[in-house]
Order: C-alpha cells, then sequence, then structure tokens
C-alpha cells in the first residue's frame, strides 16, 4: 500500500500542469487533497474527476499573494479533515523578460507569486505542524535555481530564493517536519502563456519543444510524499534528457 494512502495534501496551483497532475496522481495513491487556486471552476471540475475515480478531493479558491488568503486556505482544510500532512506550495508565475525593458509590475508579480506565495504557505502551515510533530512541505521551485539565462534574471532570482528558503526552512524543523524542494526543468504547462514579452515569448516556445509532461514532476513529488517518516528527500531535479541546462 502506498505510503501517500489517507495523507491530507494541500496543493497551491492546482488548476492546472504540475499542480493538476499532482492532484490526480496523488489522489489515485489514496491521499486526500486539498486544492487551491483562483481559478475556482477549474478546481470544482478536477475534484469532480477525482471524485468519480474514487479519490478524495475538496477545494477552496486561493489567491497565495495574501497571507491570509492561505492561512485561511489551511484552516479550511484542517477543520475538514482534522490534519494536514503535506503541503505543495507549486503556485507560480513565469512572464520572462531582459531586464532593460522594464517590466516592473511583472517583476512584482513574481515576486508576490513565487516568493511570497511560498512564505505564506510556510506561515500558514509551519505552526500546525508544529502543534502535530509531523508534516512535510513540497516547494515547487525550477532550474531556474541552479542558473540564470537571459530574459530570466527575475524569475530565476525567485527560485533562486525558494531553494534558500527551503534549504533554510529544512535546517530550522528537522526532527519532525520534513522539507522537499522539487526543481523541473522545461515542463509542459501554462507558464508560457504569461510572458508578454514577444522575444522571450518566441524563444521559451523554441526551449519547449522537449518539454516532458506535467505527470513526470508529479511522480518525483508523489516518491518524495510516499518516504517513510524519518527519510526527508530534500532535493529533487527533474529534466529531460534532451535538456541543455
Amino acid at each position: 500500500m502506498s505510503n501517500n494512502n489517507g495523507k491530507i495534501v494541500l496543493i497551491t496551483g492546482a488548476s492546472s500542469g504540475i499542480g493538476e497532475a499532482t492532484a490526480r496522481l496523488l489522489a489515485a495513491k489514496g491521499a486526500t487533497v486539498v486544492l487551491g487556486a483562483r481559478r475556482l471552476e477549474r478546481l470544482e471540475q478536477l475534484a469532480a474527476t477525482i471524485t468519480e475515480a474514487g479519490g478524495s478531493a475538496a477545494f477552496r479558491a486561493l489567491d497565495v499573494t495574501s497571507r491570509e488568503d492561505t492561512q485561511a486556505f489551511v484552516d479550511f482544510a484542517e477543520q475538514r479533515f482534522g490534519r494536514v500532512d503535506v503541503i505543495i506550495n507549486n503556485a507560480g508565475v513565469m512572464p520572462l523578460s531582459r531586464l532593460d525593458a522594464l517590466k516592473v509590475d511583472e517583476w512584482d508579480r513574481m515576486i508576490d507569486v513565487n516568493i511570497r506565495g511560498v512564505l505564506h504557505g510556510i506561515a500558514a502551515a509551519l505552526p500546525l505542524m508544529q502543534r502535530q510533530r509531523s508534516g512535510q512541505f513540497i516547494n515547487i521551485a525550477s532550474i531556474g535555481a541552479y542558473a540564470v539565462s537571459p530574459t530570466a534574471a527575475v524569475y530565476c532570482a525567485t527560485k533562486y530564493a525558494v531553494r534558500a528558503i527551503s534549504e533554510g526552512l529544512r535546517q530550522e524543523v528537522r526532527g519532525d517536519i520534513r522539507v522537499t524542494l522539487v526543481s523541473p526543468g522545461v515542463t509542459e504547462s501554462e507558464l508560457a502563456q504569461s510572458i508578454s514579452d514577444e522575444g522571450a515569448r518566441a524563444a521559451m516556445n523554441d526551449f519547449r519543444r522537449i518539454a516532458i509532461p506535467a505527470e513526470a514532476i508529479a511522480r518525483a513529488i508523489a516518491y518524495a510524499v510516499e518516504q517513510p517518516a524519518d527519510v526527508d528527500v530534500s532535493e529533487l531535479v527533474v529534466r529531460p534528457t534532451a535538456s541543455p541546462y
């Protein structure tokens, strides 16, 4: 039997891409998934699909840039199921552009979602996990957390931050609470749709020809979740075999 069986798993950014694929896989392995994202109608459809397949799912609209909304998301899960075993801080945006394009609003959006969103997830769930004396944070970074490329300076900076935050959290909570960083390479998702800069969008579309499916990242996440409580898979990088980066 999978060690995911019966776990209460919260997923931000669950309406598409890696979040959706992870919800489907973990539910199929016996976890109860609690889905959060801004697009409520997509969450409702996903939860219905999971339930029809014999799984267990709940959902709540979520904007991770709001600390209050993120806290309400975690409180919703605790009140309904009595605990939170895993929170997957997956929500992210990637509007790439050169720095001299001065798309400051897009920089701010990446900082708010990619960094503050993860911190809000930690702030909301950490006190509960400390009271439980158990739990797991899974933070989704990127290969951009390891190397910087043109048009991706701010995006990579946010993912370097997620990597640093994850390692700092791991060192501080070691013993009862696990912390896993998952860094996908180029993966099929809707992230590229947020790129407003024409040059960056064209480059990304070309790069994405070797993209792996979101299910590949979901399998890595499931692997980290299903380890025994005394095993912490701290860091996973999952990329296409053909990837040069």
